[in-house]
């Protein structure tokens, strides 16, 4: 006896074609294509996760230095002192603190640079 596969096709193709939503064209009608499409926005996705985190730490540097230039100091030399002096804040944290609070940045700033120039 042939086993029909009927309702399991359909409730798979479903679910693709439900997670293809929004896509144009026939990627988001047609399972072949909608599975295509899904296939590459998980590789994108997984891909552009990590892109991520270089782009932000990118991001933070350029802040920084610009925040540093402005102070008459180089990113590279500024960086290179808060680690001998063992300042443990990031540099997501110090370009934060560039931003919103240039007050405290200064003071940290002021305290690493304090014996060098």
């Amino acid at each position: 006896m042939r086993i029909t596969r009927g309702v399991t096709s359909r409730r798979r193709h479903n679910k693709l074609l439900k997670a293809a939503k929004g896509y144009r064209g026939r990627r988001n009608s047609t399972v072949k294509m909608a599975k295509q499409a899904i296939m590459k926005a998980g590789q994108n996705s997984y891909r552009d996760r990590r892109r991520k985190k270089r782009e932000f730490r990118r991001l933070w540097i350029i802040r920084l230095n610009a925040a540093l230039r402005e102070r008459g100091f180089m990113y590279s030399r500024f960086i290179r002192a808060a680690e001998d002096k063992k300042v443990a804040i990031d540099r997501k944290i110090l370009s934060e603190l560039a931003i919103n609070e240039p007050g405290a940045f200064g003071k940290v700033v002021d305290t690493v640079m304090s014996s060098t120039k």
